[in-house]
């Protein structure tokens, strides 16, 4: 199974900044644990020194990122405040038919709210859920579904 790990960076910071990215490190151990020889990409990992990128690269990268959102199977989102590029991430793999899975309060925002096929109000939560293997269950019935509905079209 292929997964993105998506989520906020520089959120709605005005200057060059970077929101903690220690949530990451955390996410990628926990889903290798239970799924073992998934493929997690953490576009993080790879580009930590994105602000210092030239326009022309940061842009290979952005587009890039959001293409992939929609050639992996799952991608897990973690927003605790809004993400403008996280957003279109997750936009991306909803339009593919992908599993998205949020981590986020802002249940009522539309974008977590209506492209979302499950959403974890705290990190903890999404923890939980994993550990009681209620997040694997839920991946597969999305995927059938999914499934089903291209199927159908």
């Amino acid at each position: 199974m292929r997964f993105f790990l998506a989520g906020i960076m520089q959120g709605s910071h005005v200057g060059s900044l970077v929101h903690r990215q220690d949530y990451r490190s955390q996410l990628k151990e926990i889903l290798l644990r239970h799924f073992p020889g998934a493929d997690i990409y953490d576009p993080w990992a790879d580009h930590s020194g994105s602000l210092d990128y030239t326009e022309e690269q940061g842009r290979g990268v952005f587009l890039r990122h959001n293409a992939m959102c929609g050639e992996v199977d799952v991608v897990v989102a973690y927003i605790p405040e809004a993400s403008m590029g996280t957003a279109i991430e997750i936009w991306e793999a909803y339009r593919a038919g992908k599993v998205v899975l949020m981590i986020s309060p802002l249940k009522h925002n539309w974008a977590v709210k209506f492209l979302s096929d499950e959403i974890y109000a705290t990190m903890e939560d999404f923890l939980r859920e994993l550990e009681l293997g209620h997040v694997a269950q839920r991946i597969a019935e999305a995927q059938q579904a999914k499934q089903a509905i291209a199927k159908a079209e």
